[in-house]
C-alpha cells in the first residue's frame, strides 16, 4: 500500500535533513593525483575547524587521512589557492610535500615520519606563499609558484616559479629559494615539464586581465643545471584564455586554449577535435585540470556545454567516449597514470566522488570519498535543465529544483515560495549536483533555482562576455527573469520570491534588493557593496582590477563605480534581508557590510546580520554553516508567513 500524502503548506513540511546534517556533507574531495600506485586526495573535515586533510587510497582498497588535526592541506596563493601538495613514491614509499595552511610553509612528509618545513616564514606582509608543485626527486628539488609578499599592502607581491630543496636546507634560509623566471608576468601556474625534461611549460598573465580573459603559455628550455631561459610565449594573448598546458608522452606540448570563442584542445597549435564546447574553464585556482595526456596517445578530458563530463578523446578520430555512471558533473581535477584516469565527479542524488576509470574498459567505479545517503534519497530534489528567454531574447540558463518531499504536498490553490540562488565568480557556474543546502529547502516545501546568469562559465566565451561592463545589470536582470518567469508559469508565488548568495553573488542579491521590487527579501552573504573601496586597497590583488572589465575602466568611467554600488543604493531597500559574514575574509572584508548597514541605520527596514570569527570568505565550519541556514530559513518562515518546525526564530532588528 502506498503512502498517504498528507496536505501540508509550503515551508512546513516536517524534514529528515537539518542544518547539521547539510553542514556536515559540505565540501568536496579536490587536487587528485598518483603517489605511486596509490591514488591520494585532499577532503574537508567541517567538524574538524573546517579544515582540508591529505586521504591515501591503499592499493588494497583501504582509505585513511595521512595527516591529523591540526594540519590543514590548503595554500593561500591567490587567496583562492591552488593545488597544495604533489606525491611521489620512489623505490615504493611515498614521498609527498604539502602545503599547510596556517603558517603557509611548503613541507615535506613521508609516512611514519613527523612533517618537515622546507621553506622559511619571511616577516614581511602576509610572508611566503606555495602553490602548484611538482617533485623532482632525480634534482632533490620540488619546483612550484612562489608568491612573496614585499610590504604590507595586499599588492605588495610578486610570484615566480622556483625550486625548493628537498633536503630541508631552505627551511631557514630564502636564499636558498632558487628563482626559475623572470617575474615579467604579475601571475604565474606552476611548470610542466617534458617527458625529457629539457623544456618547461606554464602560464602567465596580467593586471587589469583576469586568467579567462587572456593568459600566455610560456615555454623555456631546461638546462642540465636547472635554470630556465630562453623563455617565449608559444600561445595565447590579451584577448586569447589558455587555461591549461600539459605535454603528451611523446613530447608535444597540448593546452586548451578559447581563441574560437570555445575552450577546446590544441596539440603544438593545432587543433584537436574543434567544437562548440567547453574542454576548459575558469582558473580560479592555480593548478586545475580538465584534460590529462594518457600514455596511448588518447586523452582523459572533461567536456561538455553546462556541466563537464569525463570522457577518453582520441585525438586522431576525434571520438570521445564519455565514462558511463550516475555522475552529471565532474570538477576540474583529473590525474592520470598509465591507463588508469582519477577524476572527482558528482550527481543529482551523490556528493562528489573520487572515481577511476579503466580507459582500456571503458568502466568507471566510485574508489574514495564515497557517497552516502545521510537521509533517505527520497528527499533528495529533482532538478530540471532549464533556459528562460530574458531582455533582447537572450538565453538564461537555470536549475529548477521544485519543492520534493515523498509524504508532503502543498494545497491545491497555493503556489510555492521560490529563492533564486545567484553563484559567486561572478565567472562561474552553479554545479549539477546534489547539495543537501538544496534539499534544505526543497524537502520542506520552498523550491530554488540556480540562475546561471550571463557571464557564467560552460557556454562559451560569448555568453562569458555578457557581463563586460554590465555587472550588477545583466545578473540582476538575468535573475529577475528566471523568477518572474516561474510567477508567470504557475510554478511559483509571485508574492514569495526571494534571493541569495555569496561573494559575487552576495552582490546580485544586493543589487537585486536595491534595484529592482521582483523580491519580498533576501540573503546576503559576504557580498561586494562598495565598488569605490572594493578594487581599491580594500581586496586582494588576484582581484584588485577585476572591475577594470566588470564595471568598466575606472579612469574612464568613475561614475559608473558608485551608480552601480548596492551600497549607494542602500536607501532603497525596503525589504527584509539577512546578511552572513566572515569576519577574517580578505576578499570581501567586513568593512563592506558595515558601511552598508550604516547608511541603513533608521530606516526600519528589519534585518540581521550575523558575523562570524574564524571564517574567511565562504564558510567551512560545521557550526557556522549550521547557524547560517537555520538564520536564512527564519527569515522566509517570517517573511512569507510560514512556520517551518524545529527551527529557532532570527530575530530581526530595524
Amino acid at each position: 500500500m502506498g503512502e498517504t500524502v498528507r496536505t501540508l503548506a509550503y515551508g512546513e513540511w516536517p524534514s529528515p535533513i537539518d542544518a547539521a546534517t547539510a553542514a556536515a556533507h559540505d565540501g568536496s574531495p579536490e587536487s587528485v593525483g598518483f603517489v605511486g600506485d596509490e591514488v591520494w586526495w585532499t577532503e574537508p573535515r567541517p567538524a574538524e575547524a573546517g579544515r582540508r586533510t591529505l586521504v591515501r587510497r591503499r592499493a588494497d582498497g583501504t582509505e585513511e587521512p595521512v595527516l591529523p588535526a591540526p594540519w590543514n592541506v590548503r595554500t593561500r596563493v591567490i587567496e583562492y589557492g591552488g593545488r597544495p601538495w604533489a606525491g611521489t613514491a620512489p623505490g615504493g614509499v611515498p614521498l609527498v610535500v604539502f602545503v599547510n595552511f596556517a603558517d603557509q610553509r611548503l613541507y615535506r612528509y613521508e609516512p611514519g615520519g613527523e612533517p618537515r618545513p622546507l621553506t622559511p616564514v619571511s616577516p614581511v606582509g602576509q610572508g611566503l606563499r606555495w602553490a602548484d608543485p611538482v617533485l623532482l626527486p632525480e634534482r632533490g628539488e620540488v619546483w612550484c609558484v612562489l608568491e612573496e609578499f614585499t610590504g604590507d599592502g595586499p599588492s605588495d607581491v610578486r610570484r615566480v616559479l622556483a625550486a625548493v630543496p628537498l633536503d630541508g636546507s631552505a627551511a631557514g634560509d630564502r636564499d636558498a629559494v632558487r628563482e626559475l623566471s623572470d617575474g615579467r608576468h604579475r601571475f604565474v601556474t606552476g611548470p610542466r615539464l617534458a617527458p625529457d625534461g629539457r623544456r618547461a611549460a606554464w602560464l602567465g598573465w596580467d593586471h587589469p586581465r583576469m586568467p579567462w580573459d587572456g593568459t600566455e603559455l610560456l615555454v623555456a628550455d631546461v638546462s642540465p643545471d636547472g635554470t630556465l631561459h630562453d623563455a617565449r610565449t608559444v600561445a595565447g594573448g590579451p584577448e586569447e584564455s589558455v587555461a591549461q598546458a600539459d605535454w603528451t608522452p611523446d613530447g608535444r606540448l597540448l593546452y586548451a586554449s578559447d581563441r574560437t570563442g570555445w575552450w577546446n584542445l590544441y596539440r603544438d597549435g593545432e587543433p584537436v577535435c574543434p567544437r562548440e564546447e567547453e574542454f576548459g574553464g575558469p582558473l580560479w585556482k592555480l593548478g586545475l585540470r580538465w584534460f590529462a595526456p594518457l600514455d596511448s596517445g588518447l586523452i582523459a578530458v572533461l567536456h561538455g556545454r553546462g556541466a563537464p563530463v569525463l570522457g577518453v578523446l582520441d585525438p586522431e578520430t576525434c571520438e570521445v567516449v564519455d565514462a558511463a555512471g550516475p555522475w552529471s558533473e565532474f570538477a576540474p581535477t583529473l590525474a592520470a597514470q598509465g591507463e588508469r584516469v582519477v577524476a572527482v565527479g558528482a550527481g543529482p542524488h551523490s556528493a562528489h566522488e573520487v572515481v577511476e576509470l579503466d580507459t582500456r574498459t571503458g568502466h568507471a567505479r566510485v574508489i574514495g570519498a564515497r557517497h552516502e545517503d545521510a537521509v533517505d534519497p527520497a528527499y533528495y530534489p529533482e532538478p530540471q535543465v532549464r533556459t528562460f528567454t530574458g531582455p533582447d531574447g537572450r538565453e538564461i540558463h537555470a536549475q529548477v529544483y521544485p519543492p520534493h518531499h515523498p509524504g508532503c504536498a502543498g494545497p491545491a490553490d497555493e503556489r510555492p515560495p521560490y529563492v533564486i540562488w545567484a553563484h559567486g565568480g561572478p565567472t562561474g557556474r552553479a554545479p549539477l549536483v546534489l547539495d543537501l543546502e538544496i534539499a534544505y529547502f526543497t524537502s520542506r516545501g520552498i523550491g530554488v533555482a540556480e540562475v546561471n546568469y550571463g557571464g557564467s562559465t560552460g557556454y562559451g566565451r560569448e555568453y562569458r562576455d555578457r557581463l563586460r561592463g554590465q555587472w550588477g545589470v545583466v545578473d540582476v536582470e538575468d535573475c529577475a527573469a528566471v523568477a518572474l518567469a516561474l510567477a508567470d508559469e504557475g510554478t511559483a508565488d509571485r508574492d514569495r520570491l526571494a534571493v541569495r548568495g555569496g561573494s559575487a553573488g552576495g552582490w546580485t542579491a544586493a543589487a537585486s534588493l536595491t534595484t529592482t521590487d521582483v523580491y519580498a527579501c533576501g540573503t546576503i552573504s559576504y557580498p561586494v557593496l562598495d565598488l569605490t573601496g572594493w578594487g581599491t586597497g580594500e581586496t586582494h590583488d588576484f582581484e584588485s582590477q577585476y572591475l577594470e572589465s566588470l564595471i568598466g575602466p575606472r579612469a574612464e568611467v568613475p561614475e559608473r563605480y558608485a551608480e552601480r554600488s548596492p551600497a549607494a543604493h542602500a536607501d532603497r531597500l525596503s525589504v527584509p534581508f539577512l546578511m552572513l559574514q566572515g569576519l577574517d575574509d580578505v576578499i570581501c572584508p567586513p568593512a563592506q557590510c558595515e558601511r552598508f548597514l550604516a547608511r541603513l541605520a533608521g530606516r526600519g527596514v528589519p534585518h540581521a546580520y550575523l558575523a562570524f570569527e574564524g571564517e574567511g570568505h565562504g564558510f567551512r565550519r560545521a557550526e557556522t554553516m549550521v547557524r547560517a541556514l537555520e538564520a536564512e530559513l527564519s527569515l522566509y518562515a517570517q517573511v512569507f508567513g510560514m512556520t517551518p518546525p524545529g527551527v529557532p526564530t532570527l530575530e530581526l532588528s530595524t
